[in-house]
């Protein structure tokens, strides 16, 4: 029994590291989009859900709109391209939120 108990600790451990490399990367660089004033004094905002393919260097290499406005991810995904993270083993997807408050007029990542 203790022999199970032993190998379980070591799947649960191995296990462990696995997840903790598909954490998100640390973004070093980080631009906002400008909010065109034609759309804050029309009071479109919101949230864009975008996804980001990031390369192992760091750099991202395409952003895709995954929700949101279309006019608003436009502009996050133009943003995030110049974004840069940590380099990596491997190239990774992020999950980025970006949110357009129309009636502060600001630009936020959640």
């Amino acid at each position: 029994m203790n022999r199970i108990t032993q190998t379980l600790v070591c799947v649960m451990l191995l296990a462990g590291l696995g997840l903790a490399e598909a954490t998100e990367r640390q973004l070093v660089r980080e631009q906002l989009p400008e909010y065109p004033a034609v759309l804050k004094k029309m009071g479109i905002g919101g949230t864009v859900r975008l996804s980001a393919l990031i390369s192992a260097d760091g750099s991202v290499k395409n952003a895709i709109v995954q929700g949101g406005n279309p006019v608003l991810g436009e502009l996050a995904c133009g943003a995030v391209k110049k974004w840069k993270y940590a380099p990596s083993a491997q190239a990774s997807n992020e999950t980025v939120e970006v949110f357009f408050d129309s009636k502060l007029g600001i630009v936020r990542v959640k």
